[in-house]
């Protein structure tokens, strides 16, 4: 069953990130160190008449690497391409896309880390000198062919900043790292979406439901679209501090955004290992879950809270996860540092 507060794109999100995206970096709410070194290198490159550098966009999912990319390419005045490391799978496939770009447009990829290594080594002349090397025939007869592109602008978004290779991160102009959100910002962004969806939301309802949001306004907007959905039917159609309250507790979402699978991992980590630590594959297998979706999805927001950290043993619940559980922390337990 899909979590309601993942903050990995979900089919109901497509049109309702659409019709929220901000389409200006000025309407773009929080990230105001990336958004202030993006209108930077805007202005620059504009002022010059040249096409902004290769930008690659991390961090967790739901904090608006996508929105970036569309603002970007709006506040450059081109046209925009997406797609995703995944659904690349030849040379031939990204050579189709590539070729049919115009000078300074913008290629998004998304996943960018899950290119398969064929396809990268493509990207590298590309990426750099604007040429796509094409090998003609086969044998001994075989020869390259360097054909020209336009100028244009890559733009990189990722999860797993390491596991992109060295030679593909090298050969972006700029990276930047996306945070979550403060409850402040979540809060502002939920205003404006409640402002374009013909909501009717007091202060206080709002302020609910962004302490749930953890910090991800994908998973914002999508719990203030299940609670409008209880305070239509039970209420009165406004989002009020006790509709809210009413709404987010029967979707078992507590009062900083954990819900039972939350729970669920930390619990194990202290009954089960007496606070670890312990290693990544034990809690997934407890858990029936991927490894790799603990480490994506449940994780990144556990880290934030300082609920958990990463040793190079395994996975430790801190003394504040204790607490949160109200759990009695051992005697003699040493609080451990943070490794990140």
């Amino acid at each position: 069953m899909e979590r309601i507060i993942s903050a990995k794109p979900r089919a109901e999100d497509i049109v309702l990130d659409k019709g929220l995206r901000p389409k200006h970096l000025v309407d773009f709410v929080g990230q105001e160190k990336v958004k202030e070194n993006l209108k930077i290198a805007m202005a620059a490159a504009q002022g010059r008449g040249e096409t902004l550098d290769h930008i690659l966009l991390y961090g967790p999912p739901g904090l608006g690497k996508t929105t970036l990319a569309y603002i970007i390419a709006a506040e450059m005045g081109v046209n925009i391409k997406i797609t995703s490391g995944p659904a690349i799978e030849r040379p031939g496939d990204i050579a189709a896309i590539i070729t049919n770009l115009n000078k300074g447009d913008v290629l998004f990829i998304d996943e960018i880390h899950r290119l398969g290594r064929v396809v990268e080594e493509v990207l590298y002349p590309v990426m750099e000198d604007f040429a796509l090397d094409i090998v003609m025939g086969k044998g001994a007869g075989a020869r390259s062919l360097r054909l020209n592109l336009p100028r244009f602008t890559l733009v990189g978004a990722t999860t797993r900043f390491a596991l992109l290779s060295p030679p593909l991160r090298d050969r972006f102009g700029a990276v930047y790292r996306l945070d979550f959100y403060d409850q402040s910002a979540i809060e502002v962004i939920l205003a404006r979406s409640a402002r374009l969806l013909g909501i009717e939301a007091e202060k206080r309802g709002l302020e609910e439901i962004a302490k749930r949001a953890r910090g991800t306004p994908r998973v914002a907007n999508r719990l203030l679209k299940r609670v409008r959905d209880y305070a239509q039917v039970k209420g009165k159609g406004v989002i009020t501090e006790k509709i809210a309250l009413e709404a987010l507790g029967r979707l078992e979402i507590d009062t900083i955004g954990l819900d039972e699978i939350d729970h669920k991992i930390l619990r194990i980590i202290i009954e089960k290992f007496n606070g670890g630590p312990v290693g990544l594959d034990t809690i997934a297998a407890a858990i029936s879950e991927e490894a790799d979706t603990i480490m994506d999805v449940y994780e990144p927001y556990l880290l934030q809270l300082s609920f958990m950290e990463r040793t190079p043993r395994g996975r430790v619940a801190t003394r504040f996860a204790y607490e949160h559980l109200e759990l009695p922390y051992p005697r003699g337990k040493p609080d451990q540092p943070s490794l990140l």
